[in-house]
Parts: C-alpha cells; sequence; structure tokens
C-alpha cells in the first residue's frame, strides 16, 4: 500500500516524465552508472529526508541513498549533505523531483526557525496555517516541525474556528455571538476545540461568555494585543494573526499572546538552494 509520501511524489514523477526521460533514455547507456553529492548552497534547516529517498526508490530501488543530515539538523553552506549512487538513467530521471522537494520543505524548516527564534524567551509558539500548497500539506506542516514550529488545524474537519465571514453570517440573521456559540457547542462532541476569531476588542467578551477554547485575535495592533491579553486574563488560549513577519514576530510574542500564527511560513517560502553534484 501507498503511503502518503509515496503517493505525492508518484504524482511528480508521474508530472516530470509522463512517458519517460527522452533525453537520458537516447543519450545516456542503459548500463552506465554514477554517484553524486549533495550539496548545500547556503546555510539552512534540513527536512524531507523521506521525501528525497523515495524520489529515487520509485524509479530505481537499487539507487543507494545515503543522507548525512536528518530532518531538523542545521547545516553550512558548502556541506555535503549525502550521496547517491547507482543507474545513471535512474538517477538523473529522479533528481530535480527530489530536489524539488527537499529545497521546499527545508527552505520551510529554515524561515520556521528564523521565526522561532525570534520569539525565544517568550511563551508564544509559532503555529502555520492551511494557506499550504494543494496536496503537499502533510509535507509542509513535518517542515515546519522540523524547523521547531507547530501545527495549527490539518483540516476543516479538525476543530471548529469560528471566523468573521461565519460570525457576519450569524450578526445577519440577528444572533448574537454568544448565543450562536453556545447553540454550536451545544452539538459538538466535547472533546472537539473550538477557536473564534475576532478583529475588535468588543467582541472578545462576547465570545469568552460562550466558553470557547481559543480566541484568536486578528490584525490588533500591539496596544490592542496588550489590551486583549489582559482582557481575556488567562480565560482562553490567545492566538495572534495577521501582519506577522520577522520584524513583528518578536513585539507580538511580548505581549503575552500563547499562539502566533504565520501563512507566510507556507505560503511565501523561497527554496533554499540545494544541489546534486556528479563526481
Amino acid at each position: 500500500m501507498l503511503t502518503p509520501i509515496d503517493r505525492i511524489v508518484s504524482a511528480a514523477l508521474a508530472e516530470d516524465a509522463p512517458w519517460g526521460d527522452t533525453t537520458s533514455e537516447i543519450f545516456i547507456p542503459g548500463h552506465a552508472q554514477l554517484s553524486a553529492q549533495v550539496v548545500a548552497r547556503e546555510p539552512g534547516i534540513f527536512s524531507g529526508q523521506a521525501l528525497f529517498d523515495v524520489s529515487f526508490h520509485l524509479v530505481d530501488p537499487s539507487v543507494k541513498v545515503v543522507l548525512e543530515v536528518s530532518d531538523g539538523e542545521r547545516f553550512d553552506a558548502g556541506d555535503v549533505l549525502g550521496t547517491v549512487a547507482g543507474n545513471s538513467r535512474s538517477i538523473l530521471r529522479s533528481e530535480r523531483i527530489a530536489l524539488n522537494f527537499v529545497q521546499r520543505t527545508s527552505g520551510i524548516a529554515t524561515l520556521t526557525s528564523r521565526y522561532v527564534a525570534e520569539v525565544t524567551g517568550t511563551k508564544a509558539r509559532i503555529v502555520d496555517t492551511r494557506k499550504t500548497t494543494p496536496g503537499l500539506r502533510i509535507i509542509e506542516r513535518q517542515a515546519v516541525r522540523d524547523g521547531g514550529g507547530f501545527n495549527h488545524r490539518a483540516t476543516l474537519s479538525d476543530a471548529v474556528m469560528v471566523k468573521d465571514n461565519h460570525l457576519s453570517a450569524i450578526a445577519s440573521q440577528g444572533l448574537s455571538i454568544t448565543e450562536a456559540l453556545l447553540s454550536m457547542k451545544a452539538k459538538l462532541p466535547h472533546t472537539t476545540h473550538v477557536e473564534v476569531e475576532v478583529d475588535r476588542i468588543e467582541q472578545i467578551e462576547p465570545v469568552l461568555a460562550a466558553g470557547v477554547d481559543t480566541i484568536m485575535l486578528d490584525n490588533f495592533t500591539i496596544d490592542q494585543l496588550i489590551e486583549g491579553v489582559e482582557l481575556i486574563a488567562g480565560r482562553a488560549l490567545i492566538e495572534a494573526s495577521g501582519g506577522v513577519n520577522l520584524n513583528t514576530v518578536g513585539k507580538i510574542a511580548s505581549t503575552g499572546v500563547d499562539i502566533i500564527s504565520v501563512g507566510a511560513l507556507t505560503h511565501s517560502v523561497r527554496a533554499l538552494d540545494l544541489g546534486l553534484d556528479i563526481y
């Protein structure tokens, strides 16, 4: 049975060479062998060990892949991260897919680690969002963890998260926020986590009155975050979202929030520069 990683890599390989690798199959003798090193062109945090391995082994199980770096491990520019050896056609067929995956996942892990470093000494957790590449959420969430971050809900099925559009829809029906939330909670299993997004201070008390688990303060200024943390006073977990970047995340964390969600970890990441050099 194919694992989720197998399915993701299989789809990528099929997209890249639907009828084979025309160049290698014509230009490279079928018996030719080669060895190559995975080399870091810049420093970072590695993520994607399973992706790299599967990218070669789904094409040719006999290719020998040895990675000297583990997921979550830091490396420097110029470091040799591993080696690949085996049939030349197989390696050339697989190399771009393998690199595409680990360059992106290592980029996510590296960026996440920078955010985590900025909140050191506070209680704030750096978490991802659902703003992931369609079909690649499982590997991008793993990359966030490899960078020292944490995951938000994985899917719409995992938890209740009432956002601004939900609240607007309720308001149009003439219901109060508290009434609507209490009615919703009465229909949920007791194990279901409930989070509510607010964008104004005056929404906080009505939401707290419904006994929710987490309140997201969306696009609050630093002063508003401080006011919100004081008002909530430990009655719910506090998540800050919106306007988060490497220049602001430390100040946001210093307000006392518990969670800082950062969409940029996955939706705006730059792939890390890694290469596969034949030797």
